[in-house]
Order: structure tokens, then C-alpha cells, then sequence
């Protein structure tokens, strides 16, 4: 279960800066929660560039959305 149930690639059930106790603490919601989950993991998984990418694509997608709701910035 330690794969699914608090893995150590986003920081293990004893830390307290694990990436869903930060998410859940700050209110980030999906797509700003998926961003930190992949940067907090993006040296622990093997694909540093790839998770940095994904948490770049998670931005874009809540910056495009937030442009959507509320006008350009």
C-alpha cells in the first residue's frame, strides 16, 4: 500500500510538507494542486523534466481559465 497510501515520491506520511497535506492545507484545488504535486515530486520519480512539464501544462490550464472567467490581466 505504500505506493498508493502515502508514497515517498510526494514526501511520506511522516512529513508534514507531503504534496496532498500542502494541497489540502493551501485550498489549491485541481489544477494548482497537480502543479505542486509535480514539482514536489519532479527529482524523487526519475523524470524531473517531465513532471516539470506536466506542472507547467496544470499552470497554462488554471492561468487560461482564470483569463476565461474574469478577462484578460
Amino acid at each position: 500500500m505504500s505506493n498508493v497510501d502515502h508514497p515517498a515520491h510526494y514526501g511520506g506520511a511522516d512529513n508534514p510538507y507531503e504534496a496532498i497535506k500542502v494541497i489540502e492545507a493551501w485550498g489549491l484545488g485541481f489544477n494548482l494542486g497537480n502543479a505542486a504535486k509535480y514539482i514536489a515530486r519532479s527529482d524523487r520519480k526519475g523524470a524531473p523534466i517531465e513532471d516539470l512539464e506536466k506542472a507547467r501544462w496544470y499552470l497554462d490550464r488554471e492561468i487560461e481559465n482564470r483569463r476565461s472567467a474574469n478577462g484578460p490581466r
